[in-house]
């Protein structure tokens, strides 16, 4: 992933020279464990031990072997002075790499579920924050019915928390370890091994595989990040229309030394939205080659491994990055209720149609005749921009169905709050 969204703490899990401690970890535990079975003569794990990798020149080996692993070894040997036929003893390379690459994944999903924490935080705060903002809900871009503006945020959360879930989950699956030599059968090494492997990188050994992890596991992981970054656009999408001029009902925040285009000095446009959703386009776009990945040549071949060394990392640092916008685009948010009261009334009362539907058919009116008598006198008002309230009490066919009285106190906001604290209960108390 290329800097500009890039953080370290993640990206740092994906660098070479995490990789090459991973790669040295997992052979020492694989010595050790290969020592205690006598395998392989004691003092060759102790030796395992570097502070520092000199990443050109393992590099420099690959050209001359073309072979990451390989060449790796041949580094690790020439700096501890181990002889290389004990290290490696029984093992293939998918056994260092695969393994290794179930690390880097764990471990970034370890931030990037404390991000959904953070998350659901700051908006459960936001639905709390404005569970008394009455402003209309909308359907096809077109103003439905009133609404709590909260209930948006309640929304975006019990999402998230699915996701979080989800992630969990993924993180489960993909937490394997392999260390079952040239096809997966154990052959030339004991199934000791990669027990004790996985329980040292709190991993869980691979119930079967062949010379790989079968890669539905990370089909999966990565199917999970692709519906996560659809969460985060279904979010950046309603800030941004939200934002249009036309109903200004929030917007991001805005820094005093910041411009909003190159052009027109008085623009403040949604940008963080429109990145969170050019990312989530992107870390979509991984889950095909993913799946594509799980069907392989008999027990392995590479055509999923260019593909990995792209899309792991790559997913994973934006998906940090993105949430960690995300969360940081609510907690700032501006909301604006002046602006969303007077959205709320800009249709003349035409919001209230249902309510008044529901109560011609309540004394008796078949739905299509009272249904006739709401859309004609809704229709008036789209067209003189007269109040929905007043037109229908110039109808005295409905006048002779409800009284007065009742019509108008079918025209109250408030109806619409009363089952608010269910639905809140039912999204923000734990099970």
């Amino acid at each position: 992933m290329i800097p500009r969204y890039s953080r370290k703490e993640i990206s740092s899990i994906w660098e070479d020279d995490y990789k090459f401690k991973v790669w040295l970890k997992i052979e020492r535990l694989a010595c050790q464990a290969q020592e205690e079975l006598k395998v392989i003569p004691k003092g060759v794990a102790e030796k395992l031990s570097l502070e520092y990798f000199d990443i050109a020149r393992i590099h420099e080996i690959e050209v001359d072997t073309k072979h990451d692993v390989i060449a790796f070894l041949t580094y690790v040997a020439e700096k501890v002075g181990v002889d290389i036929r004990y290290m490696h003893y029984g093992m293939t390379s998918s056994d260092i790499l695969d393994t290794c690459l179930a690390v880097q994944l764990k471990r970034s999903s370890d931030i990037l579920l404390e991000h959904l924490k953070n998350l659901l935080n700051v908006l459960k705060k936001k639905a709390e924050d404005t569970k008394d903002i009455i402003c209309v809900g909308r359907s096809h871009g077109v103003h439905a019915e009133p609404m709590i503006f909260g209930l948006k945020f309640a929304r975006f959360y019990a999402e998230f928390k699915r996701n979080y879930e989800r992630l969990k989950n993924a993180q489960k699956e993909i937490s394997t370890c392999k260390v079952s030599g040239a096809v997966g059968s154990f052959t030339h090494i004991d199934p000791y091994v990669e027990g004790y492997v996985a329980k040292a990188l709190e991993l869980n050994p691979e119930s079967i595989a062949s010379q790989v992890i079968p890669r539905d596991r990370h089909a999966m992981f990565f199917s999970t990040l692709a519906i996560i970054a659809g969460s985060i656009e279904n979010v950046a999408v309603e800030i941004r229309n939200l934002q249009k001029t036309e109903v200004m009902e929030v917007s991001e925040s805005f820094s005093i030394k910041q411009k909003g285009s190159s052009a027109m000095p008085h623009k403040r446009n949604p940008i963080l939205s429109e990145n969170l959703t050019g990312l989530s386009r992107l870390i979509r776009s991984y889950v095909m080659p993913a799946l594509e990945n799980i069907a392989l040549w008999h027990e392995r071949d590479i055509s999923h491994s260019a593909v990995e060394r792209c899309i792991a990392p790559d997913a994973c640092i934006a998906m940090d990055f993105a949430l960690t916008r995300l969360i940081n685009l609510i907690e700032n948010l501006i909301i604006y209720p002046e602006n969303i009261k007077r959205n709320l009334n800009s249709l003349n009362g035409l919001v209230f149609s249902q309510r008044v539907l529901l109560e011609l058919i309540n004394t008796g009116l078949s739905r299509e005749k009272a249904y006739k008598i709401v859309q004609q006198n809704a229709m008036k008002v789209w067209e003189n921009k007269s109040h929905f309230l007043e037109v229908l009490k110039e109808d005295s066919e409905l006048l002779e169905i409800i009284t007065l009285e009742k019509l108008e106190s079918l025209f109250d906001f408030t109806y619409y709050t009363k089952h608010i604290d269910y639905i809140y209960n039912q999204v923000f108390t734990e099970n």
